[in-house]
């Protein structure tokens, strides 16, 4: 049976976690894609109350049988054929992230064109690997293989790549090895180099034989799923024709927006609903 046409046309598929107070996962990347116009198919692989970083947190992981069933019913109300991009983000379970492998082969023979984006969450610089090895070993073997664009940060590309890319120098070299087998385009975050200025961050550009550094302030907070809004924000201008590098430096602008905002007022957490003019002014 054919899918159901459906007069709203989903651009974006979005498969990450999803918290009730806070804004990582989908609760930080839905808001800037639908906010730039798009309408986005959230789907949860968790539903928990905040992100562990608090000393308690409720809820769970939701099981690899429920996060397939949503995926089919985005299949079956023909989502996929009106959709342009796939992202994936935090996975919760290695079951989840085979889920999401077979969901993203089973939409491209569908729909050949749709790209998907992989943000490979996984840990980062000062916390370390905050998922389980199981889930680490299924990113690394199946869903970077698959991906059309990357977003890991420093550390995740130390993962990918187990290797330690302190050096612009090291991180290309790295980065081209993870080109090799799915010619991917690459934006790392989050990096900082011997040779960065002092105070400031770099997002870096891989796409084909070129390299684009972008720098950016860093502000003195240590806010959880910036990486999550980046890859939204990033998302939702690619759709909109940007090109890669004017896409990411668009995003980080926004996101030092939001958080600039968050260290003035002393908040724990973004405040997305309070930067909406930060989200729509790019």
């Amino acid at each position: 049976m054919m899918p159901q046409s459906l007069s709203m046309q989903t651009s974006v598929i979005s498969i990450q976690s999803q918290v009730v107070y806070g804004h990582v996962g989908n609760s930080a990347a839905v808001l800037p894609m639908q906010a730039r116009g798009l309408n986005v198919a959230a789907v949860p692989t968790t539903l928990l109350s905040n992100h562990p970083g608090y000393a308690t947190m409720r809820g769970r992981v939701l099981e690899p049988e429920l996060v397939s069933d949503l995926l089919r019913g985005v299949e079956e109300r023909g989502l996929i054929e009106t959709s342009r991009y796939i992202v994936s983000g935090y996975l919760g379970s290695r079951a989840n992230g085979e889920v999401v492998a077979d969901f993203v082969k089973r939409a491209r023979k569908i729909n050949p064109e749709i790209t998907y984006i992989c943000d490979p969450v996984m840990g980062d610089t000062g916390l370390g690997v905050f998922v389980a090895d199981p889930v680490v070993e299924c990113i690394i073997n199946q869903l970077v293989p698959l991906a059309d664009l990357l977003t890991p940060n420093q550390f995740e590309v130390g993962l990918i790549t187990k290797s330690e890319p302190t050096s612009f120098a090291v991180m290309e070299e790295k980065v081209r090895q993870i080109q090799v087998f799915n010619n991917a385009r690459v934006v790392a975050t989050g990096c900082v180099f011997p040779d960065t200025p002092y105070g400031s961050l770099e997002n870096v550009v891989f796409e084909g034989a070129l390299q684009t550094r972008l720098t950016s302030p860093r502000v003195p907070v240590v806010p959880v799923g910036t990486g999550d809004l980046f890859t939204g924000l990033l998302t939702a201008d690619l759709v909109h024709g940007c090109s890669l590098t004017d896409a990411a430096r668009n995003a980080a602008a926004t996101v030092l927006r939001v958080v600039g905002r968050m260290a003035a007022h002393g908040e724990q957490e973004m405040q997305l609903g309070s930067a909406i003019d930060a989200l729509l002014s790019d």
